[in-house]
């Protein structure tokens, strides 16, 4: 019965990891008008299914990361109630955030339902200390070094596009005909030159319709074709690379609760971060994509390398990082460099993360105590 429960508890932490992370990593290719939305969800998907298959062989350390071992007593680590307490907490605020559309940290809620059981199991018997090297020192750094990242690297992407001579071209889309180059008056509007379906002028109202393409080649390439390429496949390597981070972590509550078999384990984690993604990442995406700030497909692609770089870099160390600060700190400091960051959101996005850690600790502290008194 009590395996049963961490079951469930451990889906619902998987299920709600994937309506919030899945989407983050083609955000962008879904901002910048790059692709739709429901290829952005398919494209996401699959390359999380990859990645979770994938993640033990290539992250296993983190694994070890979220079982507790170092902050609780050893005895401790393979609790029923620590790993419920642990999964219960992360889901209920990972879910929370979600159905709020904010991007928040998985890991963030794991670490704060861990700080919230070893605060009930006592000071004296938890070593509090370790949160800080171990994982709040990490989450903390990450955001900064994607925002000095991706704020560096895209005047730098900037400036090489232009001695190319690549520049770049505004067009809006009108019904199913091709996108048509128009040029934005001060006040807003696009105005097509060219006739478009036998009118002579057409005025569009509307920036929501524009998009930025880039007109020029690259070593007898098309700009265009390179930029959306590369943008794509680096949204299939964040949604990837998070996938490799972050459901170690997750499986990790069910590999510690010593139950033989590992492929099954990893299976209902994959299958559970799937299904949240396809059937609650909606809201999230649309604040990832469109409100931080407007995106054109060179931000875009500069957030995603800068994501990719440094979460596969960090699952390689072993070091649990955010996806989420990654990615939202790529997109701020392109927004900060390009003058186009809505300040609103990133305040709400910035509460949220500043909540979770303590939510996650309340709330996991809530259910252990809960269970250890049921239990004795």
């Amino acid at each position: 019965m009590t395996f049963a429960i961490l079951i469930l508890a451990v889906f619902w932490l998987a299920y709600s990891n994937g309506a919030n992370d899945n989407f983050k990593g083609v955000a962008t290719l879904y901002g910048s008008g790059t692709v739709t939305y429901r290829t952005a969800l398919t494209w996401t998907t699959l390359a999380t299914l990859a990645g979770s298959v994938l993640s033990i062989l290539l992250a296993g350390s983190l694994a070890k990361s979220f079982t507790g071992k170092g902050l609780v007593p050893v005895e401790l680590t393979q609790s029923s109630a620590l790993l419920i307490s642990v999964a219960g907490a992360g889901a209920i605020t990972i879910f929370l955030a979600t159905i709020l559309g904010m991007p928040t940290s998985t890991t963030h809620a794991l670490t704060g339902a861990l700080a919230g059981v070893a605060l009930v199991v006592g000071h004296g018997h938890a070593n509090l200390g370790r949160l800080w090297d171990s994982f709040f020192l990490p989450l903390l750094v990450s955001p900064f070094l994607a925002l000095g990242f991706a704020a560096t690297l895209y005047p730098l992407f900037r400036m090489t596009r232009r001695r190319l001579g690549v520049t770049r071209q505004t067009c809006v889309c009108i019904g199913d005909a091709a996108p048509q180059p128009v040029q934005l008056t001060q006040n807003g509007a696009a105005i097509i030159a060219a006739p478009v379906c036998g009118a002579p002028n057409f005025t569009v109202a509307s920036r929501e319709q524009c998009i930025e393409r880039y007109d020029g080649r690259v070593l007898g390439v098309s700009a265009l074709n390179l930029v959306n390429n590369t943008h794509a496949l680096s949204g299939i390597a964040v949604c990837f690379a998070r996938a490799v981070n972050d459901t170690p972590k997750i499986a990790a509550l069910l590999l510690a609760a010593g139950a033989a078999g590992v492929s099954w384990k990893l299976g209902l984690v994959a299958a559970a971060m799937a299904i949240g993604g396809l059937l609650n990442s909606r809201k999230v995406a649309e604040t990832m994509s469109k409100r931080i700030t407007d995106l054109n497909p060179g931000q875009g692609l500069t957030g995603n390398l800068v994501t990719a770089a440094l979460v596969l870099g960090a699952s390689r160390l072993g070091v649990p990082v955010s996806t989420t600060h990654v990615s939202c700190g790529a997109i701020f400091g392109i927004g900060m460099v390009s003058r186009t960051a809505r300040w609103k959101t990133i305040a709400q996005i910035l509460a949220t993360w500043m909540t979770t850690l303590p939510m996650g600790a309340a709330v996991g502290a809530a259910i252990y105590w809960t269970l250890t008194r049921i239990g004795g």
